[in-house]
């Protein structure tokens, strides 16, 4: 979304109110674990100021993540909402730097999918799981396989030297006290 601000001037007394649905691609180029992004609905409120117009953005949509145990997509909606002002006057420079909603506009075009793809890189989780993920046992491959630690320790205890039986008694003699 790009707005000129000469064109905005017609808002100023009411307001304007927005309700579209926006495609930002440039999410899965700046953060590479974004596999898919569907069209973000971006609903809210903007009013105007003598050089500067604050928004209240609600944004909704579904990013597709991997999960972080089968690498498989997972579907991760989001709902985000906040408020955001943009300043084209000459003193917004010693503003913007205490407020982290705080943005300048450079000329006369106001962008705001920059914005919004900040919004929506924020709230991407560190991992998702994938519903049934914790049931997930990979075969294994070409020279490694996967255990578990229960599996390991079942291993091990089956791994503990049988005693031959015919050398059964001589164990027993090794217990015995000296009377």
């Amino acid at each position: 979304m790009k707005w000129a601000i000469h064109q905005l001037a017609k808002y100023r007394d009411n307001g304007m109110t927005l309700d579209e649905f926006v495609i930002l691609e440039n999410v899965k180029k700046r953060n590479p674990d974004v596999r898919n992004i569907s069209p973000v609905h971006v609903t809210g409120h903007c009013t105007f100021g003598a050089a500067q117009m604050t928004c209240h953005f609600q944004l909704s949509g579904t990013l597709i993540l991997p999960c972080a145990r089968t690498w498989e997509d997972v579907e991760f909606p989001f709902e985000i909402q906040s408020d955001e002002i943009f300043s084209w006057s000459d003193t917004a420079t010693a503003i913007a730097q205490a407020y982290d909603n705080f943005h300048i506009v450079e000329g006369d075009v106001i962008e705001v999918d920059p914005v919004l793809e900040e919004l929506i890189l924020l709230e991407i989780p560190l991992q998702v799981f994938k519903e049934g993920a914790d049931q997930f046992k990979p075969e294994g491959g070409n020279g490694w396989s996967y255990t578990t630690d229960e599996d390991l320790n079942d291993m091990q205890e089956d791994d503990q030297p049988k005693l031959d039986p015919r050398l059964a008694d001589l164990a027993k003699y090794f217990d015995q006290t000296d009377e």
